[in-house]
């Protein structure tokens, strides 16, 4: 098991730019030896937790993917030049106290989501970062 990335650790820089309004990928393995599912998404993260939240419909392929054992992925935003990737292991959460969680900080990002009553949450616990910001 990869040791868990101590993300306050990683600079003011770092930490402007995961709060700045930029959508992200997120890239989750196939089956079969397949390219990676790579869609779009709006994430937080939490530097305190270690931990980088996307929120979407629990019938969606991403969240099928990652399933109920979880999954490894990879969380990318650019801007020009600058560019990070968080990997890490997901799980789905659908535990409204986590849902409203994620739901609020995605408002504090971008904007209030839209009502979805089968919304839930891929909270990624991040293990690497790559990236130059």
């Amino acid at each position: 098991m990869r040791r868990i990335v101590n993300l306050a650790e990683q600079g003011a820089a770092f930490a402007a730019f995961w709060q700045e309004r930029h959508l992200c990928t997120l890239a989750t393995a196939r089956s079969g030896g397949r390219p990676p599912h790579v869609v779009p998404v709006g994430a937080t993260l939490d530097l305190a937790a270690g931990i980088a939240r996307v929120i979407t419909s629990g019938t969606s392929h991403k969240a099928g993917l990652i399933g109920t054992a979880g999954a490894q992925v990879a969380l990318c935003q650019v801007d020009g030049r600058r560019w990070s990737t968080l990997e890490g292991r997901a799980v789905i959460r659908a535990e409204p106290d986590e849902v409203a969680e994620a739901e609020r900080r995605y408002a504090a990002r971008y904007k209030p989501p839209r009502v979805n009553p089968s919304r839930v949450v891929v909270e990624i616990q991040v293990t690497r970062v790559l990236g130059n910001v």
